[in-house]
């Protein structure tokens, strides 16, 4: 579909107040931008609405290369709903859309979906080749009949918070830093698949956790954290990585549920990352392996328990 018949199919109520990103991480920047989104909207009795896209415009932008999402469409849905906006319309990033001028692209969400107004970052632009920056967006707004609204960053410890700074500190599996930027843990969630099932000859049954190709993930290594399936929360050690003592290949997701018995084939299940506890390693043999596991679940525990994570 294009631009158009995307747009089409929200129809709001009435006018709306609009933001537009792909808010991938939903961080804490994030959330004070949409907090004045939705406030503002309220005071203006207007819809808050968000307009995202599907895939990275660096995707497009950057000759295919793939830039992997922190968080898929469909958690950054959930949580851009729980941040308070009343609708959000996810627009595929096409060639068509890339090469379309600001002003025009301003146009579409005037007449699709009754914008009133833009809150925006400092460093935000549209159009094609970036032309729609801020400066261009003030002289439209004037010209268009929009309010435009920048809101200043957002600053951790004289760092901005950014996906960006995100992406790095997951790259250096420092999940203490991507929680204190976003607010929450990192997560994965997928249903759980059929995995090798050496994990349980082993005393450690794992659940094999399957995710879409587009997911980013930490670097190789255990974790400790959380495991959600069935309504409840368990702790967990979760290996990313290629099993190295049996010479995998292929890149797996394998949790290990603590005080869990059951069946988990098919479920959903979502895993936060709370602690990097260490790297992958290759064992002589499966026994070493099998000690090693005791001590992380050991490790484990006493990191989750000292973080009030029962």
């Amino acid at each position: 579909m294009n631009i158009a018949e995307e747009l089409a199919a929200f129809t709001p109520e009435k006018d709306t107040l609009l933001t537009i990103g792909v808010f991938d991480g939903v961080h804490l920047g994030h959330r004070r931008l949409i907090a004045e989104l939705v406030d503002q909207a309220a005071r203006k009795r207007l819809l808050a609405g968000v307009v995202t896209f599907r895939q990275h415009p660096e995707d497009r932008l950057s000759g295919g290369r793939k830039l992997p999402f922190l968080t898929d469409i469909t958690t950054r849905t959930r949580l851009l709903q729980e941040a308070g906006v009343d609708f959000i319309v996810p627009l595929s990033f096409t060639t068509a859309l890339a090469g379309m001028d600001a002003r025009r692209f301003v146009t579409f969400l005037q007449k699709d979906l009754k914008m009133r107004g833009l809150v925006v970052g400092p460093d935000f632009a549209l159009g094609k080749g970036r032309e729609g920056d801020i400066e261009t967006l003030q002289k439209l707004s004037t010209a268009m009949g929009f309010t435009l609204t920048i809101v200043p960053p957002l600053e951790i410890n004289d760092e901005v918070v950014s996906s960006t700074t995100i992406r790095k500190a997951m790259a250096d599996g420092d999940m203490k830093k991507v929680y204190a930027l976003t607010g929450r843990y990192f997560t994965l969630h997928g249903k759980v698949v059929t995995g090798a099932g050496r994990g349980e000859g082993l005393g450690f049954p794992t659940a094999n956790l399957g995710i879409s190709s587009g997911q980013a993930l930490p670097p190789d290594g255990v974790y400790a954290g959380l495991a959600h399936v069935n309504g409840r929360v368990y702790q967990a050690m979760t290996n990313v990585g290629r099993s190295p003592t049996f010479g995998n290949t292929r890149r797996t997701i394998e949790s290990y549920l603590i005080d869990y018995s059951g069946d988990l084939y098919g479920r959903e299940l979502s895993v936060d990352f709370v602690a990097r506890l260490r790297d992958e390693i290759k064992f002589k043999n499966a026994g070493e392996l099998k000690k090693q596991l005791a001590e992380d679940v050991k490790k484990g525990r006493i990191i989750l328990e000292s973080a009030g994570i029962d």
